[in-house]
């Protein structure tokens, strides 16, 4: 009979009970280390004895922290409601001078900054720091639970975090900042928080207050830094490495990205607003709203006669465009239902709403639009791809399907490259789209693009193997047709190190596994260069395949391995009776002598172990 451990004796729990035990245990720990005197202590065990889980001891250490008073309990409450609802985890910095802003005062006095650890003593073990990011996060994601569960914690936590993010920005200190020569490692730590995500909050928590306080920093916006970090994060670039001028940025634009509804209503009745003002990207008020999905604002502006509903930005983009490539429904449904907007306009790039909506996979979008008989499901872009191509080629299943059942759509249409949508799914992997493509009676499988490349051979050499099974299946497909370089799939395969596609076109009588391309290589030659000594064992394994084959240069595949230093392969050709370790290619390098010349030793002393390989053999 056996002796187990004593833990291993204890019943099991799942980790979930363990760790809320570890969580007590932690928590009960600090919490009678906090106080002063071994009497206290020992009276705060006998005052925990009695709670019975870990809301419990959430509770009483919440409570714990209100009992510190005065600052302390200020700076402890607000930490945890600062880092329960922020946007993203917050940095020790940020955290440090947001729990300095003072609203009322409208900015941050640097006097009033606590250090990170006099924060982390007032959470009372309920925050700590991730080591690896720098930032500070709750202790445990059940804390995370707990706070969201009980409301009453935090009173309006959202419009407070907006006010404090927008008193900062209106504080003499920020508005004095440049945009422009304002390098980011010199930026005010609380500065890129306040400025990217006081709308976010202020969305989700609207005050009069802090109304007034969006108000007044539009009131001098034109020239805030600000707006450059705003835009660096929406364009995805910064606005001052383009020719773009974002002093043309408005309020009204800002409030348009966050979509305030009612920030925005203010700032229309305000006098000498233009409300079709154009940014320097070209884009008005009404396209950043639908661009980000902010409905109530659209359908504010579209409310306004003096609105064009349908004027594009810079690069021909519609509102009615951007809220279909991101995939805004309700957006794009009530821009439908006016007669001024044109449902079907390109852009710059000749894409249409239907176009981007089926590239970025959204199928209710494109749902809508095929319900219109002036949208054209079938329209090519500048590089002639169809919305099908886009929708194949990024493996959206629904959309193909969508796009499928409609007449008016040409499943094998080309685009300027001569790839068909079955060729772009099947050189990115996507089996379900190709599965659908095939059932499609007009689509033709082994179709060869402009370089003579098939759908077989793109997804030969990407590796996808399924999309390869699938493809071996039909018979109008060759799997053994290669592209203008006289270049097979299983070629392709092999210098890509693809094991499982290599071993199907094996298994094919109508593939030649020794084809040479107009270089003169072979699928051994490939694998062996690229060191991929799975694919070489598994050619070494076909009596037709010659494992000494020069390429156009001389060069045999042990050649290739030997200069790259792969030992595996060198030894797997070495064992070969018809393979010649000493054979020079034409400049005159054997084997042994690239493998010296590259430093591969191991390779080197291989080589010499050959009876027939002659070590003194140099390089003409």
């Amino acid at each position: 009979m056996s002796i187990l451990p004593e833990w291993e004796m204890l019943p099991k729990l799942s980790a979930d009970r363990y760790m809320s035990r570890f969580l007590l245990v932690s928590l009960s720990l600090d919490a009678i280390l906090q106080e002063t005197s071994i009497h206290r202590r020992w009276e705060r065990v006998q005052t925990m004895t009695g709670v019975l889980g870990l809301e419990d001891t959430y509770g009483a250490t919440v409570e714990r922290i209100k009992a510190q008073g005065g600052q302390k309990s200020r700076l402890g409450m607000t930490a945890l409601m600062w880092i329960c609802h922020s946007e993203r985890p917050l940095r020790e910095e940020e955290l440090c001078f947001a729990l300095a802003v003072e609203i009322e005062a409208t900015g941050c006095n640097v006097g009033n900054v606590s250090s990170i650890r006099t924060i982390l003593s007032c959470c009372q073990g309920l925050v700590v720091v991730d080591k690896e990011g720098s930032t500070v996060r709750l202790f445990h994601y059940t804390l995370q639970e707990y706070l969201t569960n009980h409301g009453n914690l935090f009173q309006s936590p959202h419009s407070t975090i907006a006010e404090t993010c927008l008193a900062y920005l209106n504080s003499q200190p920020i508005m004095a900042l440049s945009g422009f020569c304002l390098p980011k490692p010199q930026h005010p730590p609380f500065l890129e928080y306040s400025s990217l995500y006081w709308g976010a909050h202020m969305r989700k928590q609207l005050t009069d207050h802090g109304k007034a306080l969006s108000l007044e920093l539009f009131s001098s916006y034109e020239y805030h830094i600000s707006i450059r970090l705003l835009l660096e994060h929406t364009l995805g670039r910064d606005p001052l490495s383009s020719i773009l001028d974002f002093y043309k940025f408005t309020g009204l634009h800002c409030a348009s990205i966050f979509g305030l509804v009612e920030v925005v209503s203010a700032l229309i009745e305000v006098d000498g607003v233009d409300i079709n003002c154009l940014d320097d990207t070209g884009a008005t008020p009404l396209i950043w709203a639908a661009r980000n999905g902010h409905e109530g604002v659209v359908e504010l502006l579209l409310g306004r006669e003096e609105v064009n509903p349908d004027r594009p930005d810079r690069d021909n983009r519609t509102p009615i465009l951007q809220a279909a490539a991101n995939g805004h429904e309700a957006v794009v449904r009530l821009l439908l239902g006016r007669k001024d907007v044109n449902p079907d306009r390109p852009d710059d790039d000749k894409r249409t709403p239907i176009s981007w909506s089926s590239g970025n996979g959204h199928e209710s979008v494109v749902k809508l639009l095929l319900g219109r008989r002036d949208v054209n499901p079938d329209r090519r872009d500048s590089g002639r791809r169809t919305p099908i191509s886009w929708a194949a080629g990024k493996g959206y299943e629904s959309v193909v399907k969508l796009l499928l059942g409609r007449k008016d759509v040409s499943p094998d249409r080309p685009d300027d490259e001569d790839r068909t949508p079955i060729s772009w799914a099947a050189g990115n992997g996507y089996e379900a789209v190709v599965k659908l493509l095939l059932g499609q009676k007009d689509v033709s499988p082994d179709r060869p693009d402009d370089e003579d490349r098939t759908p077989m051979l793109w997804a030969a050499e990407a590796g996808h193997g399924s999309v390869v099974k699938l493809l071996l299946r039909r018979e109008d497909v060759n799997p053994d047709r290669p592209d203008r370089y006289d270049r097979a799939p299983i070629s392709w395969a092999a210098r890509s190190g693809c094991e499982a596609v290599v071993k199907m076109l094996l298994g094919r009588k109508d593939v030649n596994p020794d084809k040479l391309d107009d270089d003169g290589r072979t699928p051994i030659s490939w694998a062996a260069e690229n060191g991929h000594d799975g694919v070489v064992k598994l050619l070494l394994g076909r009596r037709d395949v010659n494992p000494d084959r020069p390429d156009r240069w001389g060069r045999a595949p042990i050649s290739l391995a030997a200069e790259i230093g792969c030992e595996a392969i060198v030894r797997l050709l070495l064992a070969r009776e018809h393979v010649k370790p000493d054979r020079p290619d034409i400049w005159g390098r054997t084997p042994i002598s690239l493998a010296a010349r590259c430093g591969h030793e191991a390779v080197v002393k291989l080589l010499q172990e050959r009876s027939d390989a002659n070590p003194d053999t140099l390089d003409k």
